[in-house]
């Protein structure tokens, strides 16, 4: 590989006149050379390591790297507005891009989280203006509406997610303003969240330094469209593609997974080539140990040879078999390999169904998963204590993500259980899920969060995938469909299945005061105590639909 040139930092203007840096690294040797482009908000200097090689990495495989700091970020001038300015700003850092000096003029972008979304508001940008845009396109673990696949989930807050990722940014912002008292009392923030303030979403520290984060728009926009289609690639692509070669990237333990399979299954109208590759991730790192799983070699990320792969075949024409293999890549969790797909695996759901003794929730083992109709009606109730809220843990909503074992969750009396028999065959899982609650509650509104796990023959937990669902209205008719993250598993002979039901993950999600209450105006003193009564067989049948590849 060629030897690679120290990085120099290089300016350029956007249309209004702000000055943005970015570092450019480039190969030592014969070109001209095609150009990789990252654009992120942290500082150009992390440029993604917390996922990805090094740029230098990048530039040896004969590339001309450019991470370059959004307006408002690093060293580049300009108000930094969360996505807001990334759709003009992009479409003239790809004009700029193409015009470097030692360049061919083809031009891909990488990155993940915030700068897979730059990536999308580049391309649209450049629709847009009718510049030139990107030749191939990497987006990884990204918000594709931003709105439900980030910052919402099922209609309920993301809180520690949203509150975390709201006080770095903050910090961040507070940096570059010199403004030392602020960034301290975030920094301090960020790593033990003020959960237990009096407003239990809108702690003091954001209040007062509000000027430097996106949070109250967050908290303050609890409903999809107008804000959020300021800012989402999925709004300012509006049904176009662009028709550019795009390898999607998601984890099935991101919090962005959603987004990625939005953006996927947006981009498959594309003329252009699309692959999506899936892992047993969480959104950082990408290792082979998930949670308390060893998914074993093979789950070591391949995303940046994969990476360099796609960009080898768009942008330097090399047949390298790129465009022969098939377009769906996902990690089969159970059997810890990698599984081909011609297309994103929809097989006709399975129905299991949910029954019981009345004592679910308060014996782990009384409720039953069976795929025949209960000859019977039950009803579980479990209730919901504010004081005490069912912890969040593992998936991808918890910290850490992945699996975990819940066995010890699964015992608590606000958790109603129901398993089935260890399984005579296996059983390969590989599409959505998603869970039919018929519930009763004596609340204006309400909480469900649905968990599939796996029972091991010596009796651990393991998270495999779950869902959450925010009801408004209590009084609107049922059931209530939870829809849980898609998956890929192969469950073994032996192991059974177990779908956990709970109104809360705390603090994953904010607590749902029972009131109907907005999330910015809730007070942990307004939560009530909410009881649910979980109905099987009959006329409110529960069921769990599963994706059961047959044969």
């Amino acid at each position: 590989m060629p030897t690679v040139s120290p990085p120099v930092t290089v300016s350029m203007r956007t249309r209004d006149g702000v000055r943005l840096d970015a570092d450019v690294y480039r190969p030592e040797g014969q070109g001209p050379f095609p150009v990789l482009l990252m654009r992120q908000p942290y500082g150009r200097k992390i440029a993604s390591t917390v996922v990805y090689a090094h740029p230098g990495w990048y530039a040896a495989h004969g590339y001309i790297v450019v991470i370059q700091d959004v307006r408002g970020a690093g060293t580049s001038e300009g108000r930094f507005r969360l996505f807001e300015h990334e759709r003009a700003d992009g479409a003239d850092a790809l004009a700029w891009a193409a015009t470097l000096e030692g360049g061919n003029g083809r031009i891909g972008m990488y990155g993940f989280s915030y700068q897979a979304a730059t990536q999308l508001l580049a391309l649209a940008g450049a629709l847009d203006s009718g510049g030139p845009k990107p030749a191939a396109l990497c987006p990884a673990m990204m918000g594709w509406d931003v709105f439900s696949d980030w910052a919402y989930e099922g209609g309920a807050f993301c809180l520690y997610g949203g509150m975390s990722w709201a006080l770095q940014m903050g910090a961040e912002r507070a940096r570059l303003a010199g403004d030392a008292a602020a960034y301290t009392e975030m920094l301090a923030a960020a790593k033990n969240l003020p959960l237990y303030e009096e407003h239990t979403a809108w702690p003091a520290v954001l209040q007062r330094h509000g000027r430097y984060t996106h949070y109250g728009d967050w908290i303050g926009s609890p409903t999809p469209g107008g804000y959020w289609d300021r800012i989402a690639p999925k709004a300012a692509l509006a049904g176009r593609t662009g028709d550019v070669p795009m390898l999607h990237v998601g984890g099935w333990y991101d919090k962005m997974l959603e987004g990625t399979l939005g953006a996927w299954q947006a981009m498959a109208a594309s003329r252009a080539a699309q692959r999506l590759i899936v892992g047993p991730w969480g959104h950082i790192p990408w290792g082979r140990r998930t949670g308390i799983v060893d998914f074993g070699p093979q789950a070591s990320s391949p995303i940046d040879s994969e990476q360099v792969r796609w960009f080898d075949r768009y942008l330097k024409d090399r047949d390298n078999g790129v465009g022969h293999e098939p377009s769906v890549r996902l990690f089969d969790v159970g059997a810890k390999t990698w599984t081909d797909f011609a297309a994103w695996p929809e097989p006709r759901p399975q129905a299991w169904h949910l029954s019981s003794s009345g004592l679910a929730a308060a014996r782990s083992e009384d409720g039953v998963l069976d795929r025949a109709l209960p000859a019977a009606t039950s009803l579980d109730t479990l209730v919901h204590d504010p004081w005490r809220p069912v912890p969040s843990l593992g998936g991808h909503d918890g910290m850490p993500p992945g699996p975990q074992d819940r066995g010890a969750l699964d015992g608590r009396t606000d958790v109603a259980c129901y398993t089935s028999a260890p399984l005579s065959a296996p059983l390969r899982l590989a599409g959505r899920v998603l869970a039919e609650v018929h519930v009763d509650v004596d609340a204006a509104s309400h909480d469900l969060c649905a968990v599939l796990s796996q029972v091991t023959p010596d009796g651990r937990c393991l998270t495999l995938t779950q869902g959450y669902l925010r009801i408004a209205d209590a009084t609107s008719p049922g059931p209530r469909s939870v829809a849980m993250r898609a998956l890929c598993a192969t469950i073994p002979t032996g192991a059974a299945l177990r779908l956990s039901l709970q109104a809360a993950s705390f603090p994953a999600f904010a607590v749902n005061p029972g009131t109907g209450l907005g999330v910015a105006k809730v007070r942990l003193f307004d939560c009530r105590v909410i009881t649910l009564g979980v109905h099987g067989g009959g006329t409110r049948a529960s069921r769990l639909l599963l994706p059961v590849e047959e044969g």
